[in-house]
């Protein structure tokens, strides 16, 4: 039964993947009018600072102090392709890995956020490698 849960689990996520990819080929060709967006209207859901995993929070502190980080590509410039966050000019959004237990590489859980790298106008976590996201609140 397990096994078969995961299989499930693998299979939802590859599909999730495959519409987020196809969304993306279809606003890059002008097929797709809105991004997501734009279609919910810019709402993107929101998430606790409370609610997220342990080293969220601990990133997210982090990220109030300048750092430390403890991965090199942290702070690198997020491009917000796929257009889930709200549009604004390049270099305003900033991405910042989030430690996922018992992994061997940066995971899947980030943290982008946009503004002045100390004082950020908002932050959005993701645990899906930027399937999705939430907008945090402390």
């Amino acid at each position: 039964m397990v096994f078969g849960l995961k299989v499930v689990k693998r299979w939802t996520g590859q599909c999730t993947g495959l519409v987020r990819q196809m969304e993306i080929v279809l606003l890059t060709l002008g097929l797709l009018s809105t991004s997501p967006a734009q279609a919910s209207g810019g709402q993107v859901p929101t998430i606790s600072l409370q609610a997220l995993p342990a080293p969220g929070v601990e990133t997210y502190r982090n990220i109030q102090r300048g750092g430390p980080f403890p991965y090199e590509k942290d702070g690198v410039i997020f491009g917000n392709r796929e257009r889930f966050l709200p549009m604004q000019k390049r270099g305003y959004y900033r991405e910042y890995t989030v430690k996922t237990p018992g992994s061997r590489d940066r995971g899947a859980q980030r943290i982008v956020c946009g503004g002045p790298a100390t004082a950020p106008d908002a932050c959005y976590y993701t645990a899906d490698h930027y399937a999705s996201f939430r907008m945090i609140v402390p």
